[in-house]
């Protein structure tokens, strides 16, 4: 009785297009009302202890905030610049690039829809002033552009990661060679297709432009070294990490490239000039500029959107996580994992029924809500049918890569029709045939389960050692 009422209460609530956060509140709240014993004090200690408990979950404003910084400085054109000089002279080499930037800007942001905007704006009209068919280039960004939340670092993993309470360090490490593999097979289909299609490829740039375009895009690549090498190093946790790349990414965007900020487009070297000079006649600039950075409209334009966004999401998190408290009390989980055992589903075909229900979510939720609704489900099923949560996971977020991709509710594509001014039934029209290289993609990570979990145990052997 009370499960029915708790899902039939969440339903009714979505169908009457209640914000997903809300209907997941309201649900939990209404059920805990009229079959627990529990206070309404009690639920709001609960929608505290969702946040203050789980420390992984701090790290999601920080990534949010440095994903705001890099998207709004220089980073995404040096590193599309960078990725130009290295691929950009093979059949179909900007698409390629195109996607091999996204990849790069995925490892510093750690969001789809951001990946697909900073590296979409620049790109697609790029590529279609070089030769490309429109949605062609639409198509190719809106899936590269999933690799946001697959390549470490992720909140979504993080979500994931708290959620089940399993190591976010080894969810981005699990993460890392499924974001490679993935990259690689948008770029071979890249490759056939415009050597079919006789799309026209740039002549190579040269070991000079690599070299000089590399230094250049060398602002945003240290910040995957950063934050990677020192999770995985040991030096730092996730949610330091997190903390670090938000105040390198503040100073690479406001003090390195100044593409915001006071010292926006402002000359701080004369050709000819030493560098002890240059500090010496830019001594007062700099002291001057510190309090100027924090009072500077387009820094705190990018502070305050970054604060809405983590608002938001931190909001349906807090919902969700109430939502899997009542599911945990009223041991729902438990009774559908021995139902299932009872049923005698072997694992590859509860893998495939992970598959259909994740799918058909991604159209309908936010992939964090999503996440907090059904892993604590799934979790202990997993468990029993010896499946590796960490490969659950990469199985849960390879899925939620392609639900930004259907409609109604598909992110990566309303951004995409935003950036290319046309409308949703076009973008999804482009976008389909790439979705069959995710789908193709997702059968490989379901069921070869070393392509995801080498690299964790890889380095856990090394630290045996």
């Amino acid at each position: 009785m009370t499960t029915a009422a708790l899902f039939i209460l969440l339903f009714g609530c979505m169908l009457l297009g209640m914000p997903i956060a809300l209907a997941l509140g309201l649900s939990s709240i209404g059920t805990i009302l009229m079959f627990s014993s529990d206070s309404l004090a009690s639920i709001s200690l609960k929608l505290f202890e969702a946040l203050s408990e789980h420390y992984t979950l701090l790290a999601i404003p920080f990534f949010i905030l440095s994903s705001a910084f890099l998207s709004t400085g220089g980073v995404a054109k040096r590193i599309i610049r960078f990725a130009l000089s290295v691929v950009g002279h093979v059949h179909g080499g900007i698409a390629m690039a195109s996607v091999v930037a996204c990849m790069i800007f995925a490892a510093v942001s750690g969001s789809s829809p951001a990946t697909v905007a900073a590296i979409g704006t620049i790109v697609i009209a790029g590529m279609v002033r070089a030769g490309y068919p429109k949605a062609f280039a639409a198509g190719v960004i809106a899936n590269a552009g999933t690799l946001g939340i697959l390549i470490p670092p992720s909140i979504v993993m993080l979500v994931y990661a708290a959620a089940t309470e399993v190591s976010a360090a080894r969810m981005f490490m699990a993460g890392f060679l499924p974001g490679l593999m993935m990259g690689l097979m948008l770029m071979i289909v890249i490759y056939i297709v415009a050597r079919i299609k006789k799309i026209p490829c740039q002549p190579w740039a040269g070991f000079s432009e690599v070299l000089a375009s590399g230094i250049s895009a060398s602002g945003g690549l240290m910040l995957i070294i950063i934050v990677l090498g020192s999770i995985y190093g040991g030096i730092a946790s996730p949610t330091e990490a997190a903390a670090v790349s938000a105040v390198y990414a503040f100073m690479v965007a406001v003090w390195g490239y100044r593409d915001i900020g006071p010292l926006k487009d402002s000359p701080w070297r004369k050709k000819g000039e030493g560098v002890g000079q240059m500090l010496f006649r830019n001594g007062y600039r700099i002291v001057y500029a510190v309090p100027q950075c924090f009072l500077d409209k387009e820094v705190r334009k990018v502070v305050l959107d970054a604060s809405k966004v983590s608002i938001m999401l931190l909001f349906i998190i807090a919902n969700a996580m109430l939502f899997a408290h009542v599911l945990t009390t009223e041991r729902i989980p438990h009774t559908i994992a021995a139902l299932i055992i009872e049923m005698g589903l072997s694992p590859w075909m509860f893998l495939v029924v992970v598959n259909i229900l994740l799918l058909i979510a991604g159209n309908f939720m936010e992939p964090s809500a999503i996440l907090l609704i059904m892993a604590p489900i799934l979790f202990p099923i997993a468990l029993q049918l010896g499946i590796d949560p960490i490969h659950l996971g990469i199985i849960m977020v390879v899925n939620m890569e392609i639900g930004m991709l259907t409609p109604p509710v598909g992110l990566n594509l309303f951004v995409t029709s935003g950036i290319t001014g046309e409308s949703m039934g076009w973008v999804i029209k482009a976008a389909l045939p790439w979705l069959c290289v995710l789908l193709v993609f997702l059968m490989c990570i379901t069921y070869i389960p070393q392509i995801s979990l080498f690299l964790p145990e890889l380095i856990d052997k090394i630290k045996g050692y």
